[in-house]
């Protein structure tokens, strides 16, 4: 005990003198640089491969031009369903206690670990013409597999628990007593909401709509098998990239390379977001 304690105060006047020491990489710079190149150089590769004139001519092209504009389209309405679904469901699970929340919670959940391909799936034998819905969806008049809409509901399903686990991580963090504040001073809960937990959840309900916007902007399995692979009508970016291999490498790389390009910026304003929250 005595020899330790005399070695921390020699340490720390040692540390006094010298300052405190910088910490290099040292030894695992060897061991981390092999995983490092490996998720680094495809991206290089793929950015480095195409020119600026064979990009800018991929894009002038009608099917890229209507995969990239089907692509912001469903991915927005993607965005503000599952904002506007996805807040009131946050915010349940956050903020109240019931019966069988923790299997709803589990649920909600599992699209994010889902094959994309059993999404799909489990879309077409739910709402597709033989499905469980389907009936009653046909004597209303309305089909949906392999239509937009069905690209719309394929990239909610697989985006918005990102949106929605973002949302609850929010409004779990705000302090209790200024609800019930507000709530004994008289004010509804609708008013509460609007007004105080809302505003202050707002950065974490913005970071999910980012991340929810670029998983949907990604979106290829459930897509492609529920609402299939028609140019102009449900071809996304993923989609266009798929067919791309077999008629036109250069479409498939520029699409990829204006996926890549998305997917760093949602990156980016995640985390600006995350740290203006600290």
């Amino acid at each position: 005990m005595f020899i330790s304690r005399r070695a921390a105060r020699m340490y720390r006047r040692l540390f006094k003198r010298a300052g405190r020491p910088a910490v290099g990489p040292g030894m695992w710079l060897p061991s981390a640089l092999p995983m490092a190149l490996f998720l680094f150089l495809p991206l290089v590769a793929l950015l480095s491969w195409a020119s600026p004139e064979a990009f800018i001519a991929a894009l002038r092209q009608p099917a890229v031009a209507d995969a990239v504009w089907l692509s912001i389209q469903t991915s927005f309405w993607t965005t503000l369903l599952a904002v506007v679904f996805g807040t009131p469901l946050a915010y349940l699970l956050a903020r109240r206690t019931f019966p069988l929340k923790r299997l709803m919670d589990a649920f909600i959940d599992l699209p994010l670990v889902l094959p994309p391909a059993v999404a799909g799936v489990a879309l077409l034998v739910t709402f597709g013409r033989k499905g469980l819905a389907g009936p009653l969806l046909e004597w209303g008049g309305f089909q949906i597999a392999f239509t937009p809409v069905a690209v719309v509901m394929a990239q909610l399903f697989v985006a918005a628990p990102l949106f929605i686990r973002a949302a609850v991580i929010g409004f779990s963090a705000l302090e209790r007593d200024m609800e019930e504040a507000a709530l004994i001073d008289g004010a509804g809960e609708g008013h509460v909401f609007r007004r105080i937990m809302f505003p202050m959840a707002r950065d974490a309900l913005l970071g999910g709509a980012v991340l929810t916007w670029g998983r949907a902007l990604g979106e290829f399995g459930a897509t492609i098998i529920f609402a299939g692979n028609f140019p102009g009508r449900t071809q996304t970016m993923p989609l266009a990239i798929y067919l791309g291999f077999e008629l036109d490498l250069t479409v498939a790389i520029t699409l990829s390379v204006i996926l890549v390009g998305v997917s760093l910026l949602t990156i980016v304003v995640v985390r600006h977001m995350l740290a203006s929250a600290d």
